[in-house]
């Protein structure tokens, strides 16, 4: 399957945007704090780049999931679900507000493989965002395809969650339908899975809406600018390993030794839902 888009493989893609503060502010109200608190002086915090760049399209380009309709700069993967798998970023040079930006995208790997529920695409993309002072974010994100088996299908017998170490950092989080939906819209998503509870449950069979990974990435290194508002991330990576729903609390939790941060979010059972590891300045 993957040789069929061996000619996506190299595309590029170029948007331009002007840092403002509206999206900011609106993520700094999401995260229960103030646009000075999380900005200071201005300055886009980690992960806050993907607040813009946003790709609005039409409606009647709009698939049934929400999503855009397959085509355009992504390989038109016809397996029907898509995820955010994971990311690993490194923070050269902060943007501020009123800086116009630059994202350059390109296509790098387009890969076939097969998991225990079936046919899998995994599609990796580099973006490297440049402001006026040059580089300032070189990011590689992993999106999977897979295809329509239920989101609530059987999960494989797995050992008791490991317990939150002695002394981690830990915040409870209650992810609710409007903290998913303000996250959509300022993401410009429109999967209907973090905000349509008769899509979620009936047609991709959750037991819930589903908390985005994004978000609980922006949420981890919230952790961090909480515990540590004197450092810098300098580099950062996740991996999401199970989905997160509304209507029960969860965990992130975080571990610093000398420059790394162990991270993580875990659900109400203290199962982990997504690593991560930040590396500080």
């Amino acid at each position: 399957m993957a040789e069929d888009y061996r000619d996506y493989i190299g595309r590029r893609e170029r948007r331009l945007d002007v840092v403002t503060a509206g999206p900011l502010e609106g993520l700094a109200a999401l995260l229960d704090a103030t646009l000075a608190e999380v900005s200071p002086g201005g300055t886009l915090p980690p992960l806050w780049h993907w607040f813009f760049f946003l790709h609005w399209v039409r409606r009647s380009e709009v698939g049934t999931d929400g999503h855009p309709r397959r085509g355009g700069f992504l390989p038109p993967v016809t397996l029907p679900r898509r995820m955010f798998a994971g990311a690993r970023l490194t923070f050269h040079d902060g943007v501020r507000i009123g800086d116009p930006v630059e994202r350059v995208s390109t296509i790098q790997s387009v890969q076939e493989k097969t998991g225990s529920t079936g046919p899998l695409v995994f599609v990796t993309v580099r973006h490297e965002v440049s402001g006026p002072r040059g580089l300032a974010v070189v990011e590689e994100q992993d999106l999977v395809y897979r295809g329509p088996e239920s989101g609530a299908a059987r999960q494989a017998a797995e050992a008791p969650p490991p317990p939150i170490p002695a002394g981690a950092w830990r915040r409870e989080v209650q992810p609710d339908p409007v903290m998913l939906f303000r996250f959509s819209a300022l993401t410009a998503n429109g999967h209907r899975i973090h905000y349509d509870r008769p899509y979620a449950t009936g047609v991709e069979g959750y037991p819930g809406l589903v908390v985005h990974g994004p978000l609980q990435a922006v949420l981890l290194l919230d952790l961090v600018r909480r515990e540590r508002p004197e450092r810098q991330v300098r580099a950062f990576e996740f991996r999401a390993r199970r989905p997160l729903f509304d209507g029960s609390p969860f965990w992130c939790v975080g571990q610093v030794e000398a420059d790394q941060v162990e991270l993580s979010t875990r659900d109400a059972e203290g199962r982990i839902a997504m690593t991560g590891r930040a590396t500080l300045a």
